[in-house]
């Protein structure tokens, strides 16, 4: 075999090089952090119902019973309870927003997350610090002489203090001066591999968790004053007309008492009579029970002690049903 020139060796030297520099980024591009995040795409032509809704509900002759419109893709607003257009109601979910101690531990956990971002953010651009110190030292006279500081940086020079007179012998003044130092650190460090950027996406996908956290407080909060503010109203409708059933049995035992009496009915019915305005009396104090029960959460969830009334009261009267109904689905939020 012929042996190899020099020229065969700088080649190889050359193509080494070339491909060296390519394989060592193919390597760094390599160990880069991992993987990226991709949004899955939504659905299409989702819906609630194999065939379409209909346009609008069917009406009722009654309170309350004019028809409904669907409204498709269109989200349901924030401040949605002010849709049953109840001054009373806004005014009782607004104090439970203010009053409600977790949503300010909400917003608070939200802040948080959010300036841990800012944070991390950071990394990304060079660090800078700097210093000053001032001392002001005292030599002794016996050491000024060798351990004076001697020329400094603006070119004066600190001499100690020789006293020329031999008698008393020769000393020195004890030797003051001044120290400054300032010092001036810049350091950064380049996020080669995207470690810091995956940092970065982690602690921003924790505040759109918390953000979604602070929403859920407020949705479910504002869901608990209008569901007190509803049974509030069911239990007072119940109670009116058990008041009213109550009112036409005592008329009609009263009735037959009279009728009793003129021996146009038996004593027989009118004890059926008593036994049913017994009956129809024992549902009321089960209702009262429970209208105090509702006035007492709904006093707890604007932050009022138990013997604080809120102002608001409710009754069927005071709701307005949403002429209007968004219709969205949960894959969107998604």
């Amino acid at each position: 075999m012929a042996p190899r020139s020099s020229t065969d060796h700088k080649g190889s030297a050359r193509l080494y090089r070339v491909t060296a520099a390519p394989a060592a980024a193919f390597l760094l591009f390599g160990c880069a952090v991992g993987p990226n995040f991709e949004r899955p795409a939504a659905p299409t032509e989702a819906g609630f119902a194999p065939r379409p809704l209909p346009g609008t509900t069917v009406a009722a002759a009654a309170y309350g019973g004019a028809a409904q419109r669907f409204l498709p893709g269109q989200d349901i607003p924030f401040d949605w309870w002010t849709t049953f257009k109840c001054p009373q109601l806004n005014s009782l979910v607004e104090k439970a927003l203010r009053a409600n101690p977790t949503i300010e531990a909400a917003k608070a956990t939200l802040k948080q997350a959010q300036e841990l971002v800012y944070a991390q953010q950071g990394y990304f651009f060079p660090t800078v610090s700097a210093s000053y110190n001032l001392e002001r030292q005292k030599l002794a006279g016996n050491l000024s002489g060798s351990s004076a500081p001697g020329v400094q940086g603006n070119g004066a020079a600190i001499t100690a203090f020789q006293n020329p007179n031999p008698n008393p012998p020769p000393h020195n003044k004890p030797l003051f001066f001044n120290f400054h130092t300032t010092e001036l650190d810049v350091s950064y460090n380049p996020d080669v591999f995207g470690s810091n950027r995956r940092q970065v996406e982690s602690l921003e996908a924790q505040a759109d968790m918390q953000r979604f956290e602070l929403e859920a407080a407020y949705i479910t909060l504002a869901s608990n004053v209008v569901a007190a503010a509803i049974q509030e109203v069911n239990t007072r409708a119940q109670i009116a007309a058990t008041e009213k059933i109550i009112d036409f049995n005592k008329k009609s035992l009263e009735i037959l008492r009279n009728q009793q009496n003129y021996g146009q009915a038996m004593g027989i019915d009118a004890a059926a009579q008593e036994a049913a305005l017994a009956a129809v009396e024992q549902t009321l104090p089960p209702l009262q029970k429970q209208l105090e029960q509702t006035r007492d959460l709904i006093r707890a969830l604007v932050g009022n002690l138990p013997n604080e009334d809120v102002d608001e009261k409710f009754t069927l009267s005071s709701l307005h049903l949403p002429e209007d109904l968004p219709v969205s689905l949960p894959s969107k939020i998604i």
